[in-house]
């Protein structure tokens, strides 16, 4: 199919879609869907992959104020501003009866100056060939997620007075577009699924919420590295790892007013390309520091610049990640966070802490 026929049939669809939705909420359609009913910030805000709950873990909670009654949509963005990259993430949610939750989100990473080096490396050894996905200060990561959320019993709010909490099951595929970057970094897929669990529960005495997370996955940095781990050095028939496992994640959060939330969180991360080097055209990082300073050791050593530090530089690290809040909605519209984010080590970049801002928009 031609390019100009995809995009007249993806505008006719996007028409048809934008046509569509406004009958549903407009008029008798929206008095017959349309819901709004919880109590403000309960239904959560949203997440970088999505979900409704806080600012790095989903939440048992379906996203939205929409009741058993009927549906509610958002919309979200969010922007984080770190050392070496900046996050931009946005996409749109809805929730179904109370019961079921469907999410989109694209998120788009600039990765500024961290792989200026391996990409200098590659423009200047020999035998280094191909794309390697780095393009010198302009290196930009995107990732596309798909999400559903189901509630399989309990309620967060209403039933105070019961310990049982709000259980609900999940799931997202994620689409990572740099699949040549994700070759150089020695991951094993581009794009995966993962699976989660999470349990939460409001107690009004203490206007607190408590949530804890299951995440079934092998994300490397909730997949913007890829999934896993695969050893492309020697013609790539090393040692391959992507298996899941289970990651704990924990929110917290204290209503101080009936619009107004502080709260933190933890999301535990996994370790497939810690200590990972990586990979140029099947030349691993020992390979790759033997050969600069082969080539450039007269030269550094004339200038007085030290290499010893190099191979920690082409190697990769992975933190858990922390965050603290602050959630603040005027009306069951608008809502933002303010969050201030420790994620540790960011692939071959330390120390990636800084705040984020997130809005959410609720119809």
């Amino acid at each position: 199919m031609k390019r100009n026929e995809r995009a007249a049939r993806t505008g006719s669809f996007l028409k048809a879609a934008a046509i569509l939705a406004a009958g549903l909420f407009s008029g008798n359609a929206a008095a017959g869907f349309y819901n709004d009913g919880k109590v403000l910030l309960t239904g959560g805000v949203a997440t970088i992959d999505g979900a409704g709950g806080g600012g790095i873990t989903p939440w048992a909670v379906i996203n939205g104020y929409g009741t058993r009654d009927g549906i509610n949509g958002s919309l979200h963005y969010t922007y984080a501003y770190l050392p070496n990259y900046s996050l931009n993430s946005y996409g749109a949610s809805v929730g179904l009866y109370d019961r079921l939750e469907l999410s989109f989100t694209r998120s788009t990473l600039p990765t500024g100056s961290t792989f200026d080096t391996v990409g200098l490396i590659a423009g200047i050894l020999p035998g280094v060939v191909g794309d390697t996905g780095i393009e010198p200060f302009n290196t930009t990561i995107e990732m596309d997620v798909f999400g559903a959320k189901l509630r399989l019993f309990g309620d967060a709010v209403y039933t105070s007075d019961s310990l049982i909490p709000q259980v609900s099951i999940g799931g997202f595929y994620k689409d990572n577009k740099n699949k040549d970057l994700l070759t150089t970094l020695q991951a094993a897929k581009r794009k995966d699924w993962e699976a989660y669990v999470s349990v939460t529960k409001v107690y009004f005495p203490f206007s607190t919420l408590v949530n804890l997370t299951g995440r079934y996955t092998s994300a490397n940095q909730t997949g913007l590295t890829g999934f896993g781990y695969k050893d492309r050095t020697n013609g790539g028939s090393g040692k391959k790892d992507d298996k899941k496992e289970m990651r704990l994640e924990v929110s917290i959060a204290t209503l101080v007013a009936k619009n107004t939330a502080f709260g933190a969180e933890y999301a535990q991360h996994g370790t497939s390309l810690d200590n990972v080097g990586v990979n140029l055209n099947g030349i691993g990082t020992g390979q790759l520091v033997g050969a600069i300073t082969d080539a450039l050791g007269p030269v550094t050593d004339v200038a007085g610049v030290s290499l010893d530090h190099l191979d920690d530089t082409l190697t990769q690290h992975e933190d858990d990640w922390y965050d603290l809040f602050f959630a603040y909605a005027p009306n069951k519209r608008i809502s933002f966070v303010v969050a201030y984010a420790m994620l540790g080590n960011i692939t071959l970049t330390p120390d990636q802490h800084g705040f984020y801002l997130s809005t959410h928009l609720t119809f």
